[in-house]
């Protein structure tokens, strides 16, 4: 897939094309929704389609006292962008000289340099300074400038029901780990279509229910950072764990422990590495309060070194929440038990190695 870094720089010649716009915060089934209209209508004009997006996130620069915790990274967004059809994507840098600009502007610079054919958005999509630009507004520079414009109610394909379990995934290559099935965290509600919004999904975090978010994002929550060196109670423990500081521009699940996916790259082989893992959310009260991390188990291995690597984490099911324990003893038979449970949900059979 193309990358572009900003409008100036999509390579001469570029068209036609059928645009997509928007941050597209953790690219959730209603925005899949909005980018499979684009991607089918390329299709059928034989067009690229072409996602236009936005790095940093506009609130940041526009309202920085109001920025909602950020469900993806925007490598995470390029790939999913990829996953879900798009021909290429332009990153938009997003600054003070951006936000003041026009949104009559800012069409005929995508104009100028994408030649779009169409442009596929949500209904209630704005854009340009003070929000200025609306679906109406692109129809009538549509109508001025030969492009069709459709916008659509961004809600998902089809009812999304959260009660049942949901298959664990083990990465698009490399060396994979067991796939299974998530386990279910009690009954949960029947979602509405129209319920599928970047808020509902870090409504959903905020309570731990990692497989709700699955269903409303299409796709597992992923946590990424750099292994980091920690205080080695893990390996102490008998449970040696790969640690990621939290970030405070990203969201995060509820403190607590959860079955996932450690998925990790350059393991001297090709690809990606997925392991099946006991993952820990939260600040160790066990041994005093620390800063917010992400400590994954992988099952069965003590000869992993990941210091220093980039890891993605995928949630798959909520296991317990964050405890403190009467001893170290306690938390230890703890730790036994919610691996137990790990290794249940995600089908992971004992290691015989």
């Amino acid at each position: 897939m193309q990358r572009w870094r900003d409008l100036a720089e999509v390579a001469r010649g570029t068209g036609p094309t059928v645009v997509t716009i928007g941050v597209f915060d953790g690219v959730h089934r209603g925005h899949q929704r909005v980018l499979g209209r684009a991607v089918e209508i390329a299709r059928e004009k034989g067009a690229l389609a072409v996602v236009v997006t936005f790095d940093p996130h506009p609130a940041s620069v526009v309202r920085p006292d109001a920025v909602p915790p950020l469900l993806a990274t925007v490598e995470r967004r390029v790939e999913l962008f990829e996953q879900y059809g798009a021909d290429a994507v332009v990153v938009v840098p997003f600054d003070k000289e951006r936000s003041r600009e026009t949104a009559e502007d800012f069409v005929r610079e995508i104009v100028k340099n994408l030649r779009p054919v169409a442009i596929v958005v949500g209904d209630d999509f704005r854009f340009g300074h003070k929000a200025a630009g609306d679906i109406n507004l692109l129809r009538n520079m549509g109508a001025e400038l030969g492009f069709e414009v459709e916008g659509l109610h961004r809600e998902a394909p089809a009812p999304v029901s959260t009660a049942d379990p949901v298959p664990g995934q083990s990465g698009q290559s490399g060396q994979s780990g067991q796939s299974g099935q998530s386990g279910q965290s009690g009954e949960r509600q029947e979602v509405p279509v129209n319920a599928v919004s970047s808020t509902a999904v870090r409504d959903r975090l905020g309570q731990g229910d990692v497989a709700g978010a699955r269903e409303l994002l299409g796709h597992p929550f992923r946590f990424d950072g750099v292994v980091v060196e920690g205080a080695h109670r893990g390996r102490e423990l008998g449970f040696p764990t790969a640690n990621v500081p939290g970030a405070a521009a990203m969201a995060l699940p509820a403190d607590g422990v959860y079955a996932g996916w450690l998925c990790v790259h350059d393991l001297n082989r090709p690809g990606r590495t997925v392991m099946p893992a006991a993952i820990s959310v939260g600040t160790n009260p066990q041994f005093g309060h620390e800063p917010r991390r992400v400590e994954s188990y992988v099952l069965d291995r003590d000869d992993l070194d990941l210091y220093g690597h980039r890891v993605e984490v995928e949630f798959v099911d909520r296991v317990r929440g964050q405890e403190r324990f009467d001893s170290v003893e306690a938390l230890i038979t703890q730790m036994a038990a919610d691996v137990e449970r790990v290794r249940q949900i995600l089908g992971a059979a004992p290691s015989t190695g």
